[in-house]
């Protein structure tokens, strides 16, 4: 391993990042840093990848490889989330693990801290629909945590695969059935009492909202 390969595989253990995050940092799939730095594919980083990744660590350019001018290192190194552009409520979709990013949103990773979850597992994606209102509304960006699915799972606002739709409801599980109780907050649409957790997906938790003014 070169001392490129080496530096940005330190760097992504010391912030407790992952392969497969970075990778979707840089909108490529899962296994693009992996192959970089375990099999040396491609040969050397894309100068965008390169550029995106220094600002993110907060390092020099030139220790991922790059010449010239030295970029300035982030003061406060910012952690980026994925943005997929899919829409959750309403339509097909997932998150799966290959879905490349269509561009990422930067948040302060203390305040993430204060939200209680893992940037490593966190993304983006849009609400469609009105079926969660008035706490969603159409067109709000939702932060959804994976590492808060099925294992973990409790009241609580969830994204969901049903039926090969993509969902974003109300979840109460039945402790004594261990049964769901799926709901919408918008008294308009149907609530689903009773779901077997066999026949969900859960994609992850909603912590966090933001939206157009």
């Amino acid at each position: 391993m070169d001392n490129v390969r080496e530096t940005l595989d330190r760097l992504i253990r010391e912030q407790g990042d992952d392969y497969a995050s970075i990778s979707r940092l840089l909108g490529r799939n899962a296994a693009y840093v992996q192959q970089f730095i375990r099999r040396g594919t491609p040969r050397k980083l894309d100068e965008d990848d390169r550029r995106l990744l220094a600002r993110y660590f907060g390092v020099d350019e030139g220790a991922l490889g790059g010449s010239g001018a030295p970029v300035v290192a982030a003061k406060f190194p910012l952690k980026l989330v994925p943005r997929y552009a899919l829409g959750a409520s309403a339509g097909p979709g997932s998150l799966p693990e290959d879905e490349a990013a269509m561009g990422q949103i930067a948040f302060d990773p203390k305040w993430l801290r204060t939200l209680g979850v893992s940037a490593t597992a966190l993304s983006m994606i849009r609400v469609t629909g009105d079926s969660m209102m008035p706490t969603l509304s159409d067109g709000d960006e939702i932060m959804v945590d994976s590492s808060d699915a099925a294992e973990a799972v409790r009241d609580g606002i969830y994204v969901l695969r049903m039926d090969d739709a993509l969902i974003v409801k109300r979840i109460a599980p039945n402790p004594a059935t261990r049964r769901f109780a799926i709901r919408s907050d918008n008294p308009a649409y149907p609530d689903w009492p009773d779901c077997d957790p066999a026949a969900i997906t859960i994609i992850g938790r909603v912590v966090w909202a933001g939206r157009k003014l």
